[in-house]
This record gives C-alpha cells, sequence and structure tokens, in this order.
C-alpha cells in the first residue's frame, strides 16, 4: 500500500522534529510494542504561514497553507501540539494547542483547517484502507471549509448530501475520470469546481475542500491511497462519518470523518509526550 502525496521535505522536516523532541529530555520519548501509525499533515488555512517548533528549536519554518506533506511513520502514543503564527514562537501564545492520541496501526490525516464560522481548527482523520472491490475506486469527501453545508456531484449527479465542516462522506464508485463540483446544499450554486478527479482502481482517493467562502479561496486538494486492490467478489464499504476531537490539486468542496491525532493551524509547536518508563 502506498500514499501519494506531495511535500517530501516538509515531511523530513517533520521527522527531524520528532528525533530531536526524542533526544531531548523534555521530550523523552520510549519505546513500546504498541507499534506505529501513518501520518500526513495538511496545511488548509489560507493566507497563514506558519512556523513548527520542538521546545526552542525551529524544525519547520514557513509550512504554507495548502501544503500536504508525504506520509511519515510516528510512535503510538500521546502527542502535545502547539500551533504558533510565523515568526511568534516559541515564547508567544499558541493561536492552537492540543493534545492528540496516535493510535498503533492507524492512517491518518492531520488537517489545520477553518471551521464553518472560519476560525481556525485542528482535526483528524482515519483514511480508510480496507480493500476495495474490483473495478472500483474509493472516493473520500471531507468538508475542512468556511462554508455551509454543500452536495457533491460526480458527471452532474449529487454523490454526497448535505455534507457539513467537519464531516467526511465516502463510498465505492466506478474507477476512471470524473468531472466533480460542489454546491451548495439543495441547490446549483456551484461553491467549488468543476474539476477532472482521477479515481484510480483499487485507491482511495482523498478530496479536501479548504478555505473560506466569504474570502473566496475556496480550493481542493487531493490525496491517494493505494494498493487496496480486493477479489472481484470483495465486499465493498460505505459509509459517512465525522471528524473527531481528531497529491494533486484542484477546485471543489467536501468533508469530514472520525479521528485519531491533531495539528495546529497559526503556526505550531510539536512535543511529544509520554508516560515515564
Amino acid at each position: 500500500m502506498t500514499v501519494r502525496t506531495t511535500g517530501a521535505a516538509l515531511t523530513a522536516g517533520i521527522t527531524v522534529a520528532l528525533s530531536v523532541a526524542a533526544g531531548a529530555p523534555a521530550f523523552a520519548q520510549s519505546q513500546t510494542s504498541d507499534g506505529q501509525a501513518t501520518v500526513s499533515v495538511l496545511h488548509a488555512v489560507p493566507g497563514l504561514t506558519v512556523d513548527v517548533f520542538a521546545g526552542d528549536k525551529e524544525l519547520l519554518p514557513d509550512f504554507k497553507p495548502g501544503t500536504l506533506t508525504d506520509p511519515m511513520k510516528l510512535d503510538a502514543g500521546s502527542y502535545d501540539i502547539k500551533v504558533f503564527k510565523d515568526g511568534e514562537g516559541p515564547k508567544g501564545t499558541p493561536a492552537i494547542e492540543k493534545t492528540v492520541e496516535v493510535p498503533a496501526g492507524a492512517n491518518a490525516t492531520l488537517v489545520a483547517h477553518l471551521t464553518a464560522d472560519g476560525k481556525p481548527t485542528l482535526d483528524a482523520f482515519v483514511n480508510d484502507t480496507s480493500k476495495v472491490p474490483a473495478g472500483k475506486a474509493r472516493l473520500t469527501v471531507r468538508h475542512v471549509a468556511a462554508a455551509p453545508a454543500v452536495d457533491v456531484r460526480a458527471d452532474g449527479t449529487v454523490v454526497f448530501k448535505g455534507l457539513e465542516n467537519p464531516k467526511e462522506a465516502k463510498g465505492e464508485v466506478a474507477a476512471g475520470t470524473v468531472n466533480a463540483d460542489v454546491v451548495l446544499a439543495g441547490t446549483d450554486t456551484v461553491a467549488i469546481g468543476p474539476a477532472d478527479l482521477d479515481l484510480t482502481e483499487g485507491g482511495n482517493t482523498i478530496v479536501y475542500a479548504w478555505g473560506s467562502a466569504t474570502d473566496k479561496n475556496l480550493a481542493l486538494k487531493t490525496q491517494t491511497v493505494t494498493g487496496l486492490h480486493s477479489a472481484p467478489d470483495g465486499v465493498p464499504a460505505g459509509e459517512t462519518g465525522r471528524a473527531a476531537d481528531g497529491n494533486d490539486d484542484a477546485a471543489l468542496g467536501a468533508l469530514g470523518a472520525g479521528a485519531v491525532l491533531a495539528l495546529g493551524t497559526g503556526g505550531y509547536l510539536l512535543r511529544r509526550r509520554t508516560d515515564a518508563v
């Protein structure tokens, strides 16, 4: 199973951040038998560049909006995350601070984004890596934009109705290219798109609608998890979920599901917190 994204340099930076944190007494981490999780990070707060700190060390400067990191491996455990605006850390007051649990074996994306009313927030989404029926693709749509409820259409047909921030909807569809757009719920008023989406057979194409409707900068980010093929008699999976207190580019709009971690917007400080051995 592989995950296609952009931002290898950022991934390396975050990995270094965790390594540095591990070497400092204040951020000591213990190795356990709980295993690891696969984590990607999406910065979806428009107009807000951030810096990442671990302790007093700057580890991820100038993390720009619209950037999705490559997946990285994190040890399971508890993480303290703080977010600072670019240039304001680590002494200032974080815009966002949150402690998150990283479950072993999870494949997750941490998203810094806006709430429906435009406030920066943190959410995490578990990426569905269950098998996909032969000839099918999984489409996951996540609404992380400052925007009202929307309907998501594929080739003019509504496939997900009334999605709200920070919810997600997902289901299996025929693999191939579809023309997708996002409209205000119950209307034909286009909020984002149209955009062509390449739905890979045996993959999970995850679409994030982010930005602000008021500021007219709504945008689309996609992430693809591949290698989920199953035999022709494989069991399909389709459901609607929500985010918990938990790459290709285009333009669309969409929504969120089940949680597992969290990132910060405004700028942030990553710190690993574990129990004493």
